[in-house]
C-alpha cells in the first residue's frame, strides 16, 4: 500500500459529525474490477451512518486485489467516492544475456506475459528465479539487473539483464571406501566430474560444476553400486570445497560398499492368477547365483507389466520387493502384482492433426474401440504414427473411465511435409551442383506422396515425376507411379534416360511389407570416346532399353521416420532385367540400419546409428555399363563426390589426368555416427559420422576408401535440412575430394 488520502472525508466528517448517512457510492479510475464486483467488495453501505473505520477497511480491501497501485476515498454530501490508480500494463518483457534464444526456458524463468500488470513484488521474485536458475548452473556471483521504462502510451517495458558470473571447475575429486568396484566407472552416471587434462576438447570432461546435479550424484553413485551387487551401499553428500578467488572446487564423497548379494529366487505372485508364473518368468532376465543388478531388476518388472498388460490388464500394478539375507549374502526377488479387471477401449479421440485427415492418423493405430487393451499394441501404435514423417510429435493419453474402460486421446503435433527440397555440392567430376525438388509427403493430409524433382550440375540432368499412396483405400495395399529423364557426362561417353515405373506393395504386419514394381527405361549413349572400346565390347555403348521386375521386402520398427531413437530398418531388393528389352542381367540391394537412443543409460539425448549397404549385379546376358555401381557422396561414402569412385579402365582419353571409370560390380559401404542435440528448442542436432566403402569389379575390395566428419541436421522451416563437412580418408591421387554438401527434405 502506498498510501490512504482522507484528508476530504476527515473534513466532511467533522463538519456532519457521525450523523452522516452515507447516501451514494461512487468508483473513479476503476478499470479491471466491475461496478458489481466492486459492491460485493466495499464494506460501506448507503444508508448507514458514514464510519471512517470502515472506508479505511474498505480501500485496503480494493488494494488487496492486486490491481492498483494506489486506492484512496472523498465524500461530498454525502457521495462516497473512491478513486483508483490503476497499475500500468507490461506491453513488452525481455531476457537479455541468458536463455535469449530459448522460448520455453523465457516462459518458466519469466512468468510474465505481454498484457499482465506491472508489480513490483513479481518482478523481484521473477529476478530472483533467474539468478537462481544462473546458480543452479555453477555459475557463481551472477547478477541480474531489472530496467523498467514507461512507454508514451502509459504501458511499461521490462527488460532483465542478466551478467553470468564465473562457473565452479571441479579440479579435484576423491572417493574414500571404494574398493570393490572401479570409481572411474562413476564418471559414467555423475553429472559432476574432475576435468581431464585436455577438458576443452570434445569427448574429455571440463570440469564444470552442475550444481542443481550434485544432490543427485550420490544417488547415481549408490545405483551403480546395486547394479553389481551391493544392496547396502550408502553414499553420503558430497563434501565441496570451494576457492573462489580462482573458482575452483575439490570434492570428497565417503562411501560405505557392503556386501556384494546375490540371487538365490526369482517368485512371482498374482492376487488373481491370470498366467502361468512359468511364463512371466520367461521373461525375467535375472539369474540365479549371479550378482543382483538393479536395472535388470527394474527392467524385468516393466516386461511382467507388459506381459499381463497385453492380456487386457492396463492397470495392472506389478510391486517388486527384495528380501535379503545378510548371513548368506543372498536375496530374493519377489514380485507382487495386482492384475485388476480386463480392461476395453471405449474410444479413440484424435487431436492436434488439423491438416491430416482422422483416418489417416488411425489407419496407423493397432488399438480401436471396442478392442481389448494391449501395453505392446499402445506402443506400437506411437511408433507407426513416428513412422510416417508428418508428425513432429506424437503421445497416447490413456484416459481412464472406469476400472474396465479407458478413452484414448491421440495429440499430435503436425511437421511440415510439403517443402521446397534444395540440395548441392561441388566437386572436380560433376562440379557445382545444385538440385530443387518441390514434394508433398502429405498432400492435402491425404498420405499420398506427390513430388517433382529436378537435378542440374556440369555433368548431369535429372528430372522426374513420382506419386505414391502407402495405403491404397486406407488398405494394407500400396501404389506408385513415376516417370523420369536423366543424363550424365562421364569422360568416356553421356548415357540418356527416359523411363516410367509403377508397382504395388502389401504391408504384412506392423513391420514387415513387400512390393513388386515394374520398370521400363531408354538407354541412348553419345559423345563416346572411340578408345574406350578397346576396354569393353561395342554393344556395351549402344543405346539399350531395360523392361525389369523388382521384387523386395522391408522390415522397420523404428520409432520416427527421420530421427529414430531406437529399432532397426532392414530392406532387401531384387531386381530382374531381361523380359524384353535388350538389358538382361540380376541386381541385389541390401540395406540395414540400426539405432539406439542413450538416454535412458546415460541421461543424455545421444543417438548411435549404424549403416551399412551392400549393392550386387550378376551379367546374365548384357550388362550396360551405366547399369553398375558408383560410389561416394552422401549415402555411401562422404568425402567424395558423388559417383566419383569406382574401378577405371587403365586409359586417360581425355588426358586430363583422370582415369575413364567404368563402374563396379558389387560394393559395401557402412557408416558409424553419433547424433547428439546441439540446439534442442529448434530441432537442431550435429552428428560425428565415419564412413567406409568398398567397391570393386571381380571381388568387392578392389577399392577401398573412407570418410569422416560432422553434419548439421535441422528441422528447418523448409523442411529437414542436412549440412554435411567432411574429410576423405585413405585417399589417393586422381581422387574427387569434396568438402561441403547439403540436402533438405532428406531423412537423416
Amino acid at each position: 500500500m502506498k498510501k490512504i488520502t482522507l484528508s476530504l472525508l476527515l473534513t466532511s466528517l467533522l463538519a456532519h459529525a457521525s450523523t452522516q448517512n452515507v447516501e451514494a457510492i461512487s468508483y473513479d479510475g476503476m478499470v479491471h474490477i466491475s461496478p458489481s464486483v466492486a459492491k460485493r467488495l466495499n464494506l460501506v453501505k448507503i444508508g448507514e451512518p458514514l464510519d471512517l473505520v470502515t472506508v479505511d477497511k474498505t480501500v485496503k480491501v480494493f488494494l488487496a486485489q492486486g490491481y492498483f497501485e494506489d486506492v484512496w476515498a472523498d465524500e461530498n454530501n454525502g457521495v462516497v467516492t473512491f478513486h483508483f490508480k490503476e497499475k500500468p500494463v507490461i506491453s513488452k518483457v525481455e531476457l537479455k544475456g541468458y536463455k535469449e534464444n530459448d522460448e520455453e526456458a523465457k516462459k518458466v524463468l519469466l512468468q510474465i506475459e505481454k498484457g499482465a500488470l506491472y508489480d513490483a513484488a513479481r518482478i523481484e521474485s521473477t529476478r530472483k528465479r533467474i539468478v537462481e536458475a544462473l546458480n543452479q548452473e555453477g555459475k557463481i556471483d551472477s547478477i541480474v539487473e531489472v530496467e523498467s521504462k514507461k512507454l508514451d502510451n502509459g504501458s511499461m517495458q521490462v527488460a532483465f539483464i542478466a551478467n553470468e558470473g564465473e562457473e565452479i571447475i571441479i579440479k579435484e575429486l576423491k572417493y574414500y571406501g571404494v574398493s570393490g568396484v572401479d570409481s572411474d566407472a562413476f564418471e559414467k552416471t555423475t553429472a559432476n566430474k574432475e576435468k581431464d587434462f585436455l577438458g576443452w576438447m570434445w569427448g574429455f570432461n571440463d570440469g564444470k560444476m552442475k550444481l542443481a546435479e550434485l544432490q543427485y550424484d550420490p544417488m547415481r553413485i549408490r545405483d551403480y553400486y546395486m547394479q553389481n551387487g551391493y544392496l547396502d551401499a550408502k553414499v553420503d553428500q558430497p563434501f565441496v570445497a570451494i576457492d573462489f578467488n580462482h573458482y575452483e572446487a575439490s570434492m570428497e564423497y565417503n562411501i560405505f560398499e557392503g556386501d556384494v548379494f546375490r540371487v538365490s529366487d526369482v517368485l512371482i505372485f498374482q492376487d488373481n492368477v491370470v498366467i502361468d508364473d512359468a511364463e512371466l518368468l520367461k521373461v525375467v532376465t535375472l539369474e540365479k547365483n549371479k550378482p543382483f543388478n538393479i536395472k535388470t531388476f527394474r527392467d524385468d518388472a516393466e516386461r511382467i507389466k507388459t506381459k499381463i498388460a497385453d492380456l487386457g490388464y492396463a492397470f495392472v500394478q506389478v510391486q517388486p520387493d527384495l528380501k535379503k539375507d545378510k548371513e548368506t549374502k543372498t536375496v530374493d526377488v519377489v514380485y507382487r502384482i495386482v492384475t485388476g479387471k480386463k480392461v476395453h477401449i471405449n474410444n479413440v479421440i484424435v487431436a492436434g492433426n488439423n491438416r491430416t485427415l482422422d483416418r489417416i492418423v488411425r489407419r496407423e493405430l493397432f488399438l480401436a474401440p471396442g478392442d481389448l487393451y494391449s501395453l505392446s499394441n499402445l506402443k506400437d501404435s506411437r511408433n507407426a504414427l513416428g513412422r510416417t514423417g508428418y508428425f513432429e510429435s506424437t503421445t497416447i493419453e490413456e484416459k481412464r473411465i472406469d476400472d474396465e474402460s479407458m478413452d484414448l486421446i491421440v495429440q499430435a503435433k503436425e511437421a511440415p511435409t510439403g517443402n521446397i527440397q534444395l540440395g548441392g555440392g561441388y566437386g572436380s567430376f560433376g562440379g557445382l551442383m545444385m538440385s530443387v525438388a518441390v514434394s508433398d509427403r502429405n498432400i492435402f493430409g491425404s498420405g499420398i506422396n506427390l513430388g517433382l524433382n529436378l537435378e542440374q550440375s556440369q555433368r548431369t540432368n535429372n528430372y522426374a515425376f513420382n506419386i505414391s499412396n502407402p495405403r491404397l483405400n486406407d488398405s494394407d495395399f500400396s501404389g506408385n507411379f513415376s516417370i523420369y529423364s536423366n543424363g550424365t557426362e562421364y569422360d568416356s561417353y553421356t548415357i540418356d534416360s527416359q523411363g516410367i515405373s509403377l508397382g504395388t506393395g502389401h504391408r504384412f504386419n506392423r513391420y514387415l511389407s513387400g512390393y513388386m514394381g515394374y520398370g521400363y527405361s531408354n538407354n541412348q549413349y553419345s559423345d563416346i570416346v572411340q578408345s574406350t572400346t578397346s576396354t569393353f565390347d561395342p554393344k556395351y555403348y549402344e543405346s539399350y532399353s531395360k523392361s525389369s521386375v523388382t521384387l523386395s521386402a522391408t522390415f522397420d520398427n523404428t520409432d520416427d521416420y527421420y530421427v529414430p531413437r531406437e529399432g532397426m530398418a532392414l530392406s532387401q531388393s531384387l531386381e530382374k532385367a531381361g523380359l524384353g528389352g535388350d538389358a538382361d542381367f540380376w541386381k541385389s540391394r541390401t540395406s540395414f540400419g540400426i539405432y539406439r537412443g542413450l538416454q535412458s543409460l546415460i541421461g543424455a539425448d545421444l543417438i548411435v546409428r549404424y549403416k551399412a549397404r551392400y549393392n550386387y549385379v550378376d551379367d546374365s546376358g548384357y550388362l550396360p555399363i551405366n547399369e553398375r555401381f558408383y560410389m561416394g557422396g552422401i549415402g555411401s561414402v562422404r568425402g567424395y563426390q558423388s559417383y566419383s569412385l569406382s574401378p577405371n579402365s587403365g586409359l586417360d582419353e581425355n588426358n586430363d589426368g583422370e582415369l575413364d571409370l567404368i563402374g563396379g560390380t558389387q560394393t559395401f559401404s557402412n557408416s558409424f555416427e553419433l547424433s547428439m542435440p546441439l540446439v534442442p528448442e529448434a530441432r537442431m542436432r550435429a552428428t560425428v559420422f565415419f564412413d567406409y566403402g568398398m567397391i570393386g569389379d571381380k571381388s568387392v575390395d578392389e577399392i577401398k576408401r573412407g570418410g569422416y566428419g560432422v553434419s548439421l541436421e535441422w528441422f528447418s522451416p523448409v523442411g529437414p535440412l542436412q549440412l554435411v563437412f567432411s574429410n576423405p580418408y585413405g585417399e589417393k591421387p586422381g581422387d574427387d575430394i569434396t568438402h561441403f554438401e547439403f540436402t533438405i527434405g532428406q531423412r537423416f
